[in-house]
């Protein structure tokens, strides 16, 4: 069982995740996230936690960055396009059971204070970006860290902001460029 709440964009996710593992989850019911349901997350966060677990595309980034901004805490849950994807719909209620577990079980916590052990330098090192094959290796490592997949600018921030370590980088990119 899941100790913290599961914070999902609707019904559907609801299901998904309830099939993968025991879970208290709730629906934010997509963009109309209205007060009394950030007040239930709120609460949900002083008593037990909450990951946060939207699909992985804008709008669930959106919502993503809505409930950051107001309960403050919070970790995040992602899985990449690849694993959510499903005749041409994105989304976690599209993710199989394991993929679904192993991405909250990776679940991390974004940082209060700015942190900043990567640079764009360490990008390229690692060939995150300005390579043929940065896009691949960012989906392949944000799953293996647990932070999902972003642009150069956005994996960046998240290598900085979910607490990555050089060690755990690394393993990572490596295991990543014997696989792709």
């Amino acid at each position: 069982m899941i100790k913290e709440v599961v914070v999902v964009e609707g019904r559907d996710d609801v299901s998904a995740v309830k099939r993968a593992v025991e879970a208290e989850v709730i629906a934010v019911g997509g963009f109309g996230i209205n007060s009394k349901v950030i007040e239930k997350i709120k609460e949900a966060q002083k008593r037990k936690g909450v990951i946060i677990f939207t699909d992985p595309d804008f709008a669930g980034e959106k919502i993503r960055k809505i409930i950051t901004k107001r309960v403050s805490g919070v970790k995040h849950a992602r899985i990449s396009q690849k694993d959510g994807i499903k005749d041409g719909d994105i989304g976690v209620e599209n993710a199989a059971p394991e993929v679904i577990l192993k991405a909250l079980l990776k679940a991390k916590c974004e940082l209060q204070e700015k942190r900043e052990v990567f640079t764009i330098e360490d990008m390229m090192f690692f060939k995150l970006i300005a390579d043929e094959k940065a896009r691949a290796r960012r989906d392949f490592v944000g799953r293996e860290l647990g932070i999902g997949y972003a642009n150069g600018n956005q994996f960046l921030s998240r290598l900085n902001n979910f607490d990555i370590s050089k060690e755990e980088l690394t393993k990572a990119v490596d295991k990543a460029n014997k696989e792709i």
